[in-house]
């Protein structure tokens, strides 16, 4: 793992999505188990919708397809952003649902929620070339060389 693909070749918005990121995924792990319905299942879940959401938003601003300046597939867009509407929507619908009492409905949405904009998302990710792969199985001269061409 080269954390110079975090620190060094990836700008302020990419960091802030995968700190929201895998802080949404480390508390989906936790809160699917932990026991439902209690006040710290509440709070991480608040937590959760949260950093979702950040997860979500700066998607959005997500630009490059890859760590070393490839060509962006979606006019200058990563595909990330389409994960955006459906992770709204869902985690919208799963609020509506236990607003409504519905916890089968709740259960669902957030389930959903989580594989598909974190499993799904993260699976797009590890395409190589983009910064996920590049962080987690890059060389040391593939890394020094988007370094460099980013100009860090």
């Amino acid at each position: 793992m080269n954390w110079d693909v975090f620190t060094k070749l990836s700008p302020l918005e990419i960091q802030a999505h995968w700190v929201a990121a895998l802080v949404a995924f480390a508390l989906g792990l936790v809160i699917f188990s932990l026991k439902k319905g209690t006040r710290l299942h509440k709070a991480l879940g608040w937590t959760y919708v949260t950093a979702m959401a950040v997860t979500a938003v700066t998607a959005v601003v997500v630009r490059q397809s890859g760590a070393g300046g490839g060509k962006p597939p979606l006019f200058g867009f990563s595909p990330l952003p389409l994960f955006v509407p459906p992770t709204f929507f869902g985690v919208g619908g799963a609020l509506i649902a236990i607003r409504n009492g519905n916890v089968k409905r709740h259960r669902a949405r957030m389930i959903g929620v989580f594989l598909g904009a974190l499993l799904i998302a993260v699976g797009v990710s590890l395409a190589p070339g983009r910064r996920v792969y590049m962080l987690l199985f890059g060389g040391p001269v593939e890394i020094s060389a988007a370094v460099a061409r980013r100009g860090g």
